[in-house]
This record gives structure tokens, sequence and C-alpha cells, in this order.
């Protein structure tokens, strides 16, 4: 019993000394590197480092796919540092496209707001899990799994993507074949897609090689 009670008296000293760190809002004047951004000195923190507006508004889509994503990255929201949390706004135009890709860093909810928005991923055994989500709904797309969102009918549609890190990554599979300089020999090779194809498609989208 008297070995307990010096033992618990020890524990409350140890913690009583101990320092709690409540956050680590990003200085980006510094590096990102795997455990994050070096936190901004405690002195500088201000509220307006927990608070991100940069979704309010809706972002232009009058591009090729009719879409637009904007991050609340810790790039844009520095409180988001450590925190292994994030958040986007997907705006989709009518028959707005976001093509096949994935986050390598982190698993995402979509929540969607306004539209009907297919969504659906292809998992590792090369089944496909697709469902049109109405305002309210929300769908999973595990971490790594390529996976899309269309917005359905004539509508435009509005969702909120949430992620599992404070910096998921992003690789658009279009853009990594026809936008990169992934030469037409070595896509026509390992894709089986036609060469003029892959030639009009690096057109399109910017591509060399």
């Amino acid at each position: 019993m008297f070995i307990h009670i010096v033992f618990l008296l020890f524990l409350l000293s140890s913690t009583s000394h101990a320092t709690v760190q409540d956050f680590c809002v990003a200085d980006l004047k510094g590096a990102d590197t795997p455990a994050g951004y070096p936190c901004k000195p405690p002195a500088n923190v201000t509220s307006d480092d927990f608070v991100y507006t940069g979704l309010a508004e809706a972002a232009n889509v009058t591009n090729i796919i009719n879409a637009a994503v904007t991050p609340a990255f810790v790039a844009q929201f520095p409180g988001l540092n450590g925190l292994e949390l994030s958040a986007a706004r997907l705006d989709l135009g009518p028959s707005g496209v976001i093509p096949l890709h994935t986050h390598p860093g982190a698993n995402e909810l979509l929540i969607v707001l306004q539209g009907h928005i297919l969504a659906g991923f292809i998992s590792s055994g090369n089944i496909v899990y697709q469902k049109v989500l109405k305002k309210g709904e929300l769908m999973v797309f595990p971490q790594g799994l390529l996976h899309f969102q269309i917005a359905v009918g004539k509508r435009k549609a509005l969702a909120f993507p949430v992620f599992s890190s404070a910096n998921p990554g992003l690789q658009i599979l279009d853009f990594a074949l026809f936008a990169s300089n992934f030469s037409t020999p070595l896509v026509t090779q390992t894709t089986f897609l036609d060469p003029d194809l892959v030639k009009k498609l690096k057109g399109v989208l910017g591509g060399s090689g």
C-alpha cells in the first residue's frame, strides 16, 4: 500500500511539471516536412489562425472540367498544422466532373450541400462502389484509392470534402498521363490506348512527349 501511494505521488509530481502543447500553428515561412511545419511562437498566435473564410465563396467553374476545388489545407489554414485534418470546397457546374484522382495521404469524407453528385471509388480488387448523393448525404473514400465526383443533371452542385490529414496530397490520373512529359509511346504501352488518342489528349491538356 505504501509503495502504491509513493508511486501515485510520483506520477502527480511528474505530470504537474509537464507542459501540454495545445496546438502548433504553422509558421509558413519554415519548411513543410513529414512532421508538418514548424510552430509559430505562441506569443504571435491570434484567433484568426484558427478561422478560415476562404471556402465561403463559390469558385469559377469555367474550365475544361466545369468544376473547381478550393482547398483549406495547412498552407491556406495554418491552424490545421499537426491536427491531421483539413477540408475543401467542391463546386460543380452542370455535368461538371472531378476526374479520377487519389489522395495519397488521407481518407476523404464528402458532404453534399447542394444538388446531386454521382460519386464513387475503385477498390484495389477493381470493384467500383458508386452512389448518387443528395443534399445532406455523405460518402467516404479510403486513402489512396482512385475516386471521382460528377454533377448529375443540369443543376450545379456543392460539396465539402473533409480529409484525415492537414495536407492530403492530390494526383489526378488524366493529368498524370496527359498533362505531363510521360511520352506517348510509354503511355500507349502502359495503358493500351491508341497513340493518336494519346496525342489528342496531350494536346488538350498541355502534355509533352
